[in-house]
């Protein structure tokens, strides 16, 4: 597969503003109601020695009322955001947020009702936060994003879509999570609990923007390691949890993409995500734009990113 200059693109803008976890102007809503899906048929596993309150709470204290964030998750859950005129695919949106909340927000709900416009079954993930005691910690995340996976493909019916044309777009930690979950098809995270678990993860693809990749060193995003290793952690355990640390064999195409001027995650944790795809042969492309920051939108320098994502997953069968 091509891959962009690392000199980055300065992409039109376009017309309308969504973001992933970042505060946008909402686009007109789907005309068809979210609903919220428990991820787990009981209580998550691990729980026994949490004692935090779940909340949905305000990004900003200067923000708008409904544009919120979710912290101390105890019951994941995902919001399905129906497709408007169903294409046959499926789409699971993991959100950002440090792993300190799922930073959710009016940028992450236009971005669902974007992708439900062009057809997509779309479900957003908010996922339990790995420092509130759950006996998995680091993988707590993991173990919902597997399950909400797996539950997807079971809904393929009746949610009208391919079982096997299922992809993730995860942003930031949020990118961290999907690309692990992408990329370490052949970790079980969590035991079995139903015939849902018999299914297999097997995502067509997964679009990973401006993701945090890298848990030791200069790149390392301190706020998400932080989270993940509460009480520290040896740097051989850190690195373990990379988003790069291991690539599966299964792994399928992946699409990157981050600007060179982002000043919470540093783009070189794409980079050496893509260089490692490279080594494995995985299918991949990659593009580095100029200007863009953090949260990319619809309308700013980095706005092509959408258009750019559809097509590869046009190419790689997923729509």
């Amino acid at each position: 597969m091509p891959l962009m200059s690392r000199r980055g693109w300065l992409a039109a803008s376009l017309g309308a503003s969504l973001a992933l976890g970042s505060g946008t102007r909402a686009a007109a809503r789907n005309s068809r109601p979210s609903t919220r899906l428990a991820v787990w048929p009981g209580a998550a596993p691990g729980g026994d020695a949490v004692s935090v309150q779940e909340a949905e709470v305000p990004r900003s204290a200067s923000g708008p009322a409904e544009d919120t964030a979710f912290v101390h998750v105890r019951n994941p859950f995902l919001i399905h955001t129906p497709a408007v005129v169903p294409n046959g695919a499926a789409l699971l949106i993991i959100p950002g947020g440090g792993y300190m909340r799922v930073a959710v927000g009016l940028g992450g709900r236009a971005l669902a009702d974007h992708f439900a416009r062009l057809g997509f079954a779309v479900y957003t993930l908010v996922y339990r936060l790995p420092a509130d005691g759950w006996s998995a910690g680091p993988d707590a995340p993991l173990q919902d994003a597997q399950r909400a996976l797996r539950l997807i493909r079971s809904r393929a019916d009746q949610d009208g879509f391919d079982a096997e044309r299922i992809g993730i777009l995860g942003g930031s930690a949020g990118g961290h999570l999907a690309a692990r979950l992408a990329l370490r098809q052949d970790m079980a995270a969590y035991a079995a609990q139903d015939a849902v678990d018999r299914l297999p993860l097997a995502p067509r693809l997964a679009g990973l923007l401006f993701p945090v990749v890298a848990t030791t060193g200069s790149d390392a995003h301190r706020g998400s390691v932080k989270q993940l290793f509460p009480g520290g952690a040896a740097d051989a355990r850190a690195a373990a949890y990379g988003a790069d640390a291991v690539v599966g064999p299964e792994a399928p195409p992946i699409f990157l993409a981050h600007a060179f001027d982002d000043k919470v995650v540093a783009w070189r944790n794409s980079a050496r995500l893509m260089d490692k795809l490279a080594e494995a042969s995985i299918a991949q492309e990659t593009h580095f734009f100029e200007r863009g920051g953090h949260g990319f939108s619809l309308e700013g320098p980095a706005a092509r990113w959408s258009d750019l994502f559809l097509d590869f997953a046009r190419r790689h069968g997923l729509i």
